[in-house]
């Protein structure tokens, strides 16, 4: 075998012996109270639990922002009613309004948060 052959064989072997091995599984924990940590580890659950508190209070906010100042204004447009009660035939489509646009806002808020975070490399 010539000498070159020789090194390239060698330098294989080499790199395989350098190529990172996969961990070991971890071994399943044991107890009550290590089983739940690692539930709530795995599943984010603490992060799940922020979030959810988060956006029910920005859902609570945009309402309180439509409600109180948003149709309001739109309100003036409308003289001698209120945005809530208007009707077309036996729909509230004042309501029905109202609710639309705090659902957007909140899409349109969600989705600024997402994109900038997304920019920071957070996931």
């Amino acid at each position: 075998m010539p000498k070159e052959d020789q090194m390239l064989d060698e330098l294989r072997r080499i790199r395989e012996l350098l190529e990172p091995k996969p961990a070991p599984p971890a071994p399943p924990p044991h107890g009550m109270m290590n089983e739940f940590r690692a539930f709530i580890v795995k599943y984010k659950i603490l992060g799940l639990a922020v979030a959810f508190i988060l956006g029910l209070y920005l859902g609570a906010l945009v309402q309180a922002l439509v409600a109180d100042l948003i149709m309001p204004i739109i309100s003036l447009f409308l003289p001698g009613t209120a945005w809530d009660a208007l009707m077309v035939g036996p729909f509230r489509v004042g309501h029905f309004f109202g609710a639309l646009l705090t659902f957007l806002i909140v899409a349109l808020v969600i989705f600024g948060l997402v994109r900038q975070t997304t920019k920071m490399g957070i996931e």
